[in-house]
């Protein structure tokens, strides 16, 4: 076991790490003011991956303007999911916002698989994108440090929102207590559009970084790794942008530290590894590392 071996998979971790905080990033903004699993958060990637696919090789738009048609056209599908799917039944039981939610994402890839098929289909990114060049020991690519850079400026700006501006100050108001804020006259309905909006757009992103590293596409390419970004949500503490942000990057290190030092016929459980993470943690923590202690908002 090298030196170069173990920072090679650190580094692949915090890859990941960098992919799945996005993601997770999207789920506590939304469950912070609604506490709402939006499960279909993960398959609002896919959509996103497929949209950029669909422009890049049937009607030959250039890369960058893809992913920003894509990411305006994923914003429309999860403020429609917002608004038919979630707004109806907003003052209903957790329960039945989680039925919801998973119905939703059953849905969509049912869609994709109509619309495309059940099969894979190639994802390839430019080769400047993808080729790796060494530094020191560790060998990176540009999409690689795209995704750290990536990630970083997200979240530099939604810290930004959320304490420098009109909308992110009604959104810290909303997650503390939702009634209070309609009260005081924040519009609760421009507030969750607007949380939907960032999560969805984020999503693209999340998704085209990990289409670009597995090169591949198919129907329910999110679900799983929109399934273990919600487990880092919640052991860093749902809710808590920073921790899911710490979550991620311990759930997308700890994954690659499994599958590179596991026996090769354990590396096929790393997804199973992932959810044991989470129930270890939750038995310490039952709130996450940096969740609060607090009871319920009001």
């Amino acid at each position: 076991m090298t030196t170069s071996f173990i920072l090679g998979m650190l580094m692949s971790g915090l890859k990941l790490g960098s992919i799945y905080a996005i993601v997770a990033i999207g789920y506590s903004i939304v469950y912070g003011i609604l506490r709402l699993i939006n499960f279909a958060h993960g398959d609002i990637m896919t959509v996103g991956v497929y949209m950029i696919l669909v422009l890049m090789n049937k009607a030959g738009v250039p890369l960058f303007a893809s992913v920003i048609l894509s990411m305006g056209f994923s914003v429309v599908v999860g403020l429609l999911i917002e608004r038919l799917a979630y707004r109806p039944i907003r003052d209903a039981s957790e329960e039945a916002t989680l039925i919801s939610s998973l119905a939703v994402s059953s849905l969509l890839q049912n869609i994709l698989q109509m619309v495309f098929s059940a099969q894979r289909e190639p994802f390839i990114l430019p080769t400047f994108l993808t080729e790796s060049h060494k530094y020191g020991i560790i060998s990176l690519s540009l999409i690689n440090i795209i995704t750290f850079i990536v990630t970083a400026i997200f979240l530099v700006t939604l810290y930004f929102v959320l304490t420098k501006t009109k909308i992110g100050i009604a959104m810290r108001a909303c997650s503390e207590n939702m009634k209070a804020s309609r009260l005081m006259g924040v519009s609760i309905n421009k507030v969750v559009m607007f949380s939907f909006a960032i999560g969805s757009a984020l999503a693209v992103i999340a998704g085209l970084l990990l289409a670009g590293e597995y090169k591949t596409v198919y129907p329910t390419l999110g679900f799983v790794p929109g399934l273990k970004a919600f487990c880092a949500a919640v052991i860093g503490g749902i809710g808590s942008l920073g921790g899911a942000v710490a979550g991620a990057f311990i759930i997308g290190v700890a994954e690659m530290l499994f599958a590179g030092l596991a026996p090769t016929s354990m590396t096929a459980y790393r997804d199973a590894f992932v959810f044991l993470l989470m129930v270890i943690v939750l038995l310490f923590r039952p709130n996450g590392i940096f969740g609060s202690t607090e009871g319920e908002r009001s």
